[in-house]
């Protein structure tokens, strides 16, 4: 036992001041007592001296007993009487309380009616701990999912700790229990006092990650039984057919966590009606795939429903929203669109109009395409010009030049993507007088023959000669270079778009090949960045809430909804010289534990013992009953 505010010396001193004054007071009369006599008892004779006696023995031992013990257990109070060894300084635990998305799962043996979840139970578990501590020990809480988020520093006040863990909640993450104990390990050795236990509260389910478990000599673990049943939908796919652009394939992954044969049904539906259903056999501890495949042109939200119900229902649905697709509408003004047709005509994601040079509109709406000829006014929109009149062009034009040399495209601009012809000769073709914020797309020896032009937010590119003449009919560089440059022009209609809904956390993502890194973004939904690494083929990023993340790169997009909660795929096995459970009785006894709360209660209660027995309550509850002129006492 030591104490914690006196020394030894103080506590005897203060406890022999209190302790002599009442043992004084002790030895005077205690209290008056009022008695109504006749007045002739005050007559005395005159030669009858008064007699003084001095009291040199105490009337009431026990009361005075009872009063020096208070003060005694008062005192011990304020010195802070500590039980234990005390070893100088505090210690400092970290609790580590999984927060993770299986926290959320229904304990077992809980009824419908009174459910509770592993969160519940590690909550308990976690309090229970805190309370069992010393009250000079300092506790850090940690909540753990697939980051480490400190909610408190090292704080003595259990109050507050207890407050902190009914205030925790699971996440949506996957549980990485590797990262939370490097963590703990780095924050307990900056620790200025003793390191204390660092205590992991959870049912020890970790994702499977490439960083090994640090050795933790400290170690505890509050092990929470999760011994449920859950069949879960992991992830979930769409991308359109190559084949029909108003067909997606929907590709789903699920997997049976538990270790009994399970059969399910695996359903689908868009906007609120069936669109597909498949029996699933699920083996324990297994995955299985299924697909399905959704025909519409329109928007709508998808929903993947896994049955039965079980005791996780967080990961038996995934709703993705789908986007319409309408494809580019291309207005074609040519008197001769036979010519052009099979340019336009055979890509599914463009729906060409055809209309003489005679019905031009200025605000015909989309993409306009003028075949050899420039109308009175310009488009309002983007436009593609085909072999304009030299006169009339809507750039300057330098020279127009029959038979020209090979054409040189430049392979840096993204119109010229792929092009590697060196032989493509036009029958004639217009030389073009490029400003220098324009893109030269193709030149010849004599200057550019294809320039792109942006004005604000319309762009513009002008081909100086037509695609469909003698030199160039024949070439496959002409339907990529008009693929290309319709891309340019529209890229919205020509990306690829990928959705998946999967989990929270860290996510992989495959890039197309050859993605230049500066195509490449990653943004949430309100269009904020993200940050990503890239390593090969392979993009990731970290995204720790719920939400949808956008991937462009270049002309592909693959939109994630990160709506599933993040599973486990493992059970840690802790290591054998990990402590389990709460401290034993013998834990206890080594470390010092504060007294005072309970000795002030104690000498409270012996003061309050003290008046009931021996004080003016003591006096009340014995007064003899009857009325106050029978206890007078005769004078003679």
């Amino acid at each position: 036992m030591s104490f914690l505010n006196l020394t030894l010396g103080q506590f005897l001193t203060l406890f022999a001041a209190a302790g002599g004054i009442a043992f004084i007071l002790y030895l005077l009369d205690r209290s008056r007592r009022k008695l109504i006599v006749p007045t002739l008892r005050f007559w005395t004779a005159a030669e009858q001296p008064t007699t003084v006696v001095r009291r040199k023995t105490v009337s009431q031992p026990w009361s005075l007993v009872l009063q020096l013990l208070g003060i005694l257990l008062l005192l011990l109070s304020i010195a802070q009487l500590r039980f234990g060894i005390f070893a100088g300084k505090p210690r400092d635990h970290i609790l580590l309380l999984d927060t993770s998305a299986w926290m959320n799962a229904a304990a077992p043996n809980t009824g419908k009616q009174s459910r509770r979840t592993l969160m519940d139970l590690a909550r308990r578990q976690a309090a229970q701990y805190v309370r069992s501590l010393p009250g000079s020990d300092r506790v850090m809480l940690v909540r753990t999912d697939a980051l480490a988020t400190p909610v408190t520093p090292f704080i003595a006040d259990k109050l507050n700790l207890v407050r902190a863990i009914a205030d925790s909640k699971p996440g949506s993450t996957a549980l990485d229990l590797g990262q939370a104990l490097s963590f703990a390990v780095r924050t307990q050795q900056l620790s200025s006092n003793r390191a204390g236990e660092i205590v992991y509260a959870g049912p020890s389910r970790i994702a499977e990650t490439d960083q090994a478990l640090p050795a933790v000599p400290n170690l505890r673990i509050l092990a929470i039984p999760d011994n449920v049943a859950n069949n879960g939908i992991r992830r979930v796919g769409l991308r359109r057919s190559p084949d029909d652009n108003n067909v997606w394939d929907v590709y789903v992954s699920c997997r049976n966590y538990g270790t009994q044969l399970r059969i399910g049904t695996l359903a689908i539906g868009f906007g609120g009606a069936p669109a597909g259903a498949q029996q699933v056999t699920l083996a324990p501890n297994a995955d299985h795939e299924a697909a399905f495949k959704l025909r519409t042109h329109v928007a709508g939200l998808l929903e993947v429903r896994l049955f039965p119900a079980d005791d996780f229902p967080d990961d038996n649905r995934a709703v993705l929203e789908i986007p319409a697709f309408g494809g580019l509408g291309v207005t074609i003004y040519s008197d001769a669109p036979d010519q052009i047709r099979p340019l336009f005509a055979t890509n599914s994601r463009i729906n060409p109009v055809f209309k003489p040079t005679a019905q031009y509109q200025e605000n015909a709406g989309g993409l306009v395409v003028l075949d050899r000829f420039r109308p009175a006014t310009l488009p309002k929109g983007d436009s593609l010009w085909l072999d304009p009149p030299p006169q009339q062009s809507p750039i300057p034009v330098r020279e127009r030049i029959d038979h020209p040399g090979p054409i040189a495209w430049s392979t840096d601009q993204p119109m010229a993507a792929g092009l590697r012809t060196k032989d493509a000769r036009p029958d004639a073709t217009t030389v073009f007088e490029a400003a220098a914020a324009d893109q030269k797309i193709a030149e010849i020896d004599k200057g550019p023959v294809i320039v792109a032009r942006t004005t604000g937010t319309r762009k513009m590119v002008v081909v100086g000669f037509h695609p469909s003449g003698a030199g160039l009919r024949y070439e496959l560089a002409t339907p990529l270079l008009i693929g290309n440059i319709l891309r340019w022009l529209a890229p919205d209609s020509f990306r690829n778009v990928d959705l998946s809904a999967s989990s929270a956390g860290t996510v992989n993502a495959s890039l197309p090949p050859d993605t230049p890194p500066d195509a490449i973004r990653v943004v949430r939904q309100d269009g904020t960045p993200l940050p990503f690494s890239v390593t090969g083929q392979s993009l990731h990023f970290f995204s720790g809430a719920p939400g949808i993340v956008r991937v462009l790169a270049g002309s592909h997009e693959s939109v994630y909804s990160l709506s599933l909660p993040g599973m486990w795929t493992k059970k840690w096995e802790a290591p054998a010289n990990a402590r389990r459970g709460m401290p034993a009785f013998r834990e206890t006894l080594a470390n010092p534990r504060d007294l005072w709360q309970l000795l002030a209660l104690l000498g409270a209660a012996a003061f309050v013992l003290e008046w009931l027995l021996f004080g003016r309550m003591n006096r009340v509850l014995h007064r003899p009953a009857g009325p106050a002129a029978a206890r007078w006492k005769k004078a003679s």
